[in-house]
């Protein structure tokens, strides 16, 4: 089959009109393979590759243990390194100049539009919000709210590329030149073939993004998702192909980590989107020359300003922030700097009142997926030995529940640490660790030491989200002005986490940060810019032949 849009396809695509993806769901959605309230040891499920346009197998199934109690509930069809070759094979059947760009195929960004509007309107159905969020939770404990909102928030962002806003995506401009005939047109142009790579902690909003901005610019992307959780994105692109997404425009690939690496450096995709560990993202930019944008760890930090007031608000947020998810987001408030005028307002214990209310049958605490129960206390005890340090809440394993000890078990924990002691030499690098976790750092700062909370923000080396909790306008501007982090909330109702459709989410001062949902955020990771010059006269009758230079 042709790589480009045939029109007969773009035909179909455009007749079906969004009910008509829906109206033969009346309880469970026609795409799935799966329920998520029977995926169980007793009744497990399989997640396959799609490769070349079909759903494939592998020799190696991987089980994949439930969080919750340990039963083997999902298996995995993990591809082998013998088994890569179709993959490569499928994106070197991609130019570099993409499936499509603002000189070839320009129906398919019309398609996209359509693609994503029926993607959005069948997504915003509540049978099949019901799904996505239940489906997230049995992978990806957590509570019913924070799993339900992932979902919204992927289908609003297929809702934001409806009808024309792909190809606005590629808009372009052109510049006179110097003489008749001559013209300047700068283009956004794909990559062609690309990868993606994703975490666990939102198996649905974080690759979906990616992959339909991938698809929007005219790129062809295989998608790897952490096998832990990627049954959920396998059910999406099943959803994708239901509202016309084409076969072969896209590979979806389960392996672990030595066979992915091994794919990259065989198959050489043009670029690689990376979300996950610094370790990791640093690896294969080296491992890739560069060719990488990164969405890695983030240590983020939250800055209560001089002016104290909202203060349940400010507590419920800094509970949010540190503990929905169990800690699990990027984003995750990390290391909490108190003016001294909040130490008698009560948010200590506001918030300690608050991580109390976090219980495993709701799913308001649960399994940590990357970091043990004993990792998480040693990383306490580490922290306890800084003269001055202590904990303020938690600091306990979570009782009485059944989740394997390989993943983590651990009471919502807040630790303070003195801010001189978090400075010094060697101190620094443990109280700045990431610890994917229910787990933050706690300190205070007086009048004279803003220049020190400052210096600790300059020192970290993770910029992707910060909270500046103030509405002095002197004290914003001056924090604002000296700090980096890609994605900054200010003003008293400041939150670390949050990554919505509707603005840039991603790191600042690295040139190889990646944005996630916005316009902007896709032009930046899923294509470069392209400028062509037109010279086509006429040339001019006076014209003599110059003498050499």
């Amino acid at each position: 089959m042709s790589r480009l849009l045939s029109r007969q396809h773009l035909a179909a695509v455009r007749r079906s009109a969004p009910f008509a993806c829906v109206s033969r769901w009346l309880h469970t959605p026609s795409f799935a393979t799966v329920s998520p309230q029977e995926v169980s040891g007793s009744s497990p499920a399989e997640v396959q590759n799609f490769v070349q346009g079909s759903w494939t197998a592998s020799a190696n199934w991987n089980w994949i243990v439930d969080p919750l109690n340990g039963d083997k509930f999902i298996k995995v069809a993990e591809v082998q390194g013998t088994e890569i070759k179709s993959f490569m094979e499928s994106l070197s059947k991609c130019p570099k100049h993409g499936l499509h760009n603002p000189l070839k195929a320009p129906e398919r960004y019309l398609m996209y539009g359509d693609i994503s509007a029926k993607a959005a309107h069948m997504l915003g159905q509540p049978t099949v919000l019901d799904f996505f969020a239940k489906l997230i939770q049995r992978v990806s404990p957590k509570s019913y709210q924070q799993a339900l909102a992932e979902v919204q928030v992927s289908q609003k962002f297929l809702e934001n590329f409806c009808g024309d806003q792909v190809r606005f995506l590629a808009r372009s401009f052109a510049v006179p030149g110097n003489h008749l005939g001559q013209r300047s047109n700068g283009y956004r142009w794909p990559y062609g073939p690309v990868a993606i790579i994703t975490p666990f902690n939102f198996p649905l909003e974080i690759p979906l993004l990616q992959l339909m901005g991938a698809l929007y610019m005219g790129n062809k992307p295989v998608l790897k998702v952490d096998s832990k959780v990627s049954i959920v994105m396998e059910q999406m692109i099943r959803l994708l192909h239901d509202c016309g997404l084409p076969a072969e425009d896209m590979d979806f690939i389960n392996s672990d980590g030595a066979v992915m690496n091994k794919l990259l450096l065989e198959a050489n995709p043009k670029m690689t989107l990376f979300t996950g560990s610094s370790r990791v993202a640093e690896k294969l930019a080296a491992d890739l020359k560069g060719r990488v944008k990164l969405e890695d760890a983030g240590f983020d930090w939250k800055i209560l300003g001089p002016d104290v007031q909202e203060v349940d608000y400010v507590a419920w947020v800094c509970d949010q922030d540190a503990y929905a998810c169990s800690g699990q987001k990027c984003s995750a408030q990390s290391v909490l700097f108190m003016h001294k005028n909040w130490s008698s307002s009560g948010l200590l214990e506001k918030m300690k009142k608050l991580s109390e209310r976090r219980k495993l049958e709701d799913l308001t605490i649960g399994p940590v997926l990357t970091v043990t129960t004993e990792a998480m206390i040693e990383h306490m005890n580490n922290l306890l030995k800084i003269r001055g340090s202590k904990v303020l809440f938690g600091g306990e394993p979570l009782a009485n529940h059944s989740i394997p000890k390989i993943y983590g078990a651990m009471k919502p924990t807040a630790v303070f640490v003195p801010l001189e002691e978090i400075l010094k030499s060697g101190n620094f690098e443990l109280v700045t660790k990431e610890i994917f976790g229910p787990f933050q750092v706690v300190t205070e700062y007086s009048e004279d030491q803003l220049e020190l909370v400052l210096e600790a923000c300059e020192r970290m080396n993770a910029h992707l989200t910060a909270a500046i909790v103030s509405n002095d306008p002197l004290f914003l501007q001056d924090v604002l002005g000296r700090s980096v982090n890609g994605t900054t909330y200010a003003g008293i109702r400041a939150r670390t986490t949050g990554a919505p459709q509707n603005h840039w989410f991603g790191p600042a001062g690295d040139p190889r940060g990646a944005g996630i949902g916005t316009p902007e955020a896709i032009k930046l990771v899923w294509s470069c810019h392209r400028e062509i010059i037109y010279d086509v006269g006429p040339v001019p009758e006076s014209w003599a032949l110059p003498s050499a230079t």
